[in-house]
C-alpha cells in the first residue's frame, strides 16, 4: 500500500469530508417558480406570527420571535419521487396493488419515508456540453446513444447503485416557467439505458426527468420512464436539480449526498442534494 493510501486511512471519514468541496443541487424555492400542471398551485409560504407580535420587552425582555406556515406540493421544487407516486394497471412496484395500500392520509406502503437516504457514487452524465450545446434544443429526447456516446466521451462507467445525473442545461431557467417547462428530458431508449444499469436513483435539471412530450408508442402513455424507472424498477426520480456550478467544474464523478423527509405515506419529498468531491 502506498504512502498516500496509508495516509488516506489514517485520517478520519469526518475530517476528509470536511476537506470536501460541497457543490449544492437544490433549486431556490419560491412562490411563482415553475410547477407542473399536474402539481399546480405548488408552492406559497407566509407569515404566521411576526417578531411585532411577540416583543413584549417590559414583560419578557429584548427576545422575539417569527414562524411561517409553508403550503406546497410533495412534487415541486428540487424533489424525489417515491415508488407509490406511480402505477401501471393500479399496480405499484413488485404487483402492491394501489387499493391495498391508498388511505386518506397517503399510502401505507412505498410513501416517502420509505425512501432511504442517498448516499452512493454520483455519476453525471453532461449531455448539453457533450453536444457543445449551452442547452439542449427544447422538447429534445435524450437517446441511449446519446448517454452512452456522453458517458464513454468522458471516462465513465455508470454502474450498480449508482446515482445518475444528467444535465440539460435548462437550470438557468429556473426563473421563466414556460421556459423551463420546455426542457429536453429523457427518451424512452434512454430510460431503458439507466435501468439496465441498475442505478439507484436518476435526476435531472428538469421538470419531469422523461422528455414531457414523447409519447411511447406501445402503451400510448407520456413519462415512460416514471413507469419504467419506479414501477417496474424500483429506481427513484429526482427533479428539478441545479448541475450548473457542477458541470462547470468539470465533475463526472462525485459523492453524491440526498436526504429525504419522512413524510409518511407522502408520493414524494423535497429533497438537498449534495455533490462532495475531494479539493
Amino acid at each position: 500500500m502506498d504512502a498516500a493510501a496509508n495516509g488516506r486511512m489514517a485520517t478520519p471519514l469526518w475530517e476528509r469530508l470536511l476537506r470536501s468541496h460541497v457543490f449544492d443541487l437544490e433549486q431556490p424555492r419560491f412562490a411563482g417558480m415553475p410547477i407542473h400542471p399536474a402539481h399546480k398551485p405548488g408552492y406559497h409560504y407566509g407569515l404566521h406570527r411576526r417578531h411585532r407580535d411577540t416583543y413584549r420587552p417590559e414583560k419578557h425582555g429584548p427576545r422575539s420571535g417569527s414562524s411561517g406556515i409553508l403550503t406546497m406540493m410533495e412534487h415541486s421544487g428540487t424533489h424525489i419521487d417515491a415508488l407509490c407516486h406511480q402505477a401501471c394497471d393500479l399496480q405499484f412496484y413488485r404487483g402492491v396493488r394501489v387499493d391495498r395500500t391508498e388511505r386518506a392520509d397517503g399510502y401505507t406502503e412505498y410513501g416517502a419515508e420509505t425512501i432511504a437516504p442517498l448516499l452512493a457514487r454520483g455519476v453525471l452524465l453532461d449531455v448539453a456540453r457533450w453536444k457543445k450545446a449551452d442547452a439542449l434544443p427544447e422538447h429534445y429526447a435524450i437517446t441511449a446513444d446519446d448517454l452512452a456516446g456522453c458517458a464513454r466521451d468522458a471516462g465513465v462507467s455508470v454502474q450498480p447503485g449508482d446515482v445518475l445525473l444528467v444535465r440539460t442545461g435548462f437550470a438557468s431557467r429556473w426563473a421563466d416557467e414556460d421556459r423551463y417547462l420546455a426542457a429536453a428530458g429523457v427518451s424512452k431508449s434512454g430510460n431503458i439505458w439507466a435501468a439496465d444499469r441498475k442505478v439507484r436513483a436518476v435526476g435531472a435539471d428538469n421538470m419531469a426527468w422523461d422528455c414531457m412530450q414523447e409519447r411511447d408508442p406501445d402503451t400510448n402513455m407520456l413519462l415512460f420512464g416514471h413507469a419504467h424507472l419506479l414501477v417496474t424498477h424500483g429506481i427513484h426520480i429526482i427533479e428539478n436539480l441545479d448541475l450548473d456550478a457542477l458541470a462547470a467544474a468539470g465533475h463526472v464523478e462525485f459523492c453524491f449526498v440526498g436526504v429525504p423527509l419522512k413524510f409518511r405515506g407522502a408520493t414524494g419529498s423535497p429533497i438537498r442534494p449534495l455533490a462532495l468531491v475531494e479539493r
